[in-house]
């Protein structure tokens, strides 16, 4: 059970319903976690403008799915697992690209090396050390792309944390246990 409800466009504030609608209408659905930041609509504006930005950023879809598969794992977040399995999907990951990216890994080399470095500013709390960044670079990643890997994961720690903080309920199809995929 949630430990706080996620909010409707009908009992949300004007501007948390607006952009739920806008949520709705490019999803066709509005995922319990949006529903849920409604009650912030600055927070809620806030998300769905950095993803937005994101999403039109340097980095490819498949990177910014292994990213947030990565994050989701070590974070321990199933409902971000489940969401960014089925988005991954649709980005065009196969199953064992997903479940290569929630183990710290990739076939790509170069996919290998955004998902490591993801999964160490985690681990590090941002501290990463001179040779992580070195070995992003030599991965063939440019400072804006650099700079995109830690914005995606600062995003998905927002998400992981408001997931599992209160205890949202997961509304897509609920994503293997790593033992059974």
């Amino acid at each position: 059970m949630p430990r706080i409800a996620p909010v409707s466009t009908d009992t949300a504030a004007p501007e948390a319903a607006n952009l739920l609608s806008a949520v709705k209408q490019k999803l066709g659905l509005v995922p319990n976690l949006y529903a849920t930041v409604a009650h912030s609509p600055k927070a809620l504006a806030g998300l769905l403008q950095l993803t937005e930005s994101l999403g039109a950023g340097a980095l490819s879809a498949k990177t910014r799915e292994r990213i947030a598969l990565a994050v989701a794992e070590r974070n321990g977040c199933d409902y971000c697992l489940s969401a960014h399995t089925a988005l991954g999907k649709r980005a065009g990951l196969s199953e064992a690209e997903i479940h290569s990216a929630r183990v710290g890994r990739s076939a790509e080399p170069k996919e290998g090396a955004a998902i490591a470095f993801a999964r160490a500013l985690v681990e590090a709390r941002g501290g990463v050390s001179a040779q992580d960044v070195a070995a992003i670079r030599n991965a063939g990643f440019s400072d804006e792309q650099i700079v995109e890997i830690i914005a995606n994961v600062a995003l998905n720690i927002f998400t992981n944390y408001l997931n599992e903080a209160l205890d949202v309920v997961i509304d897509f199809p609920r994503a293997p246990a790593l033992n059974a995929a």
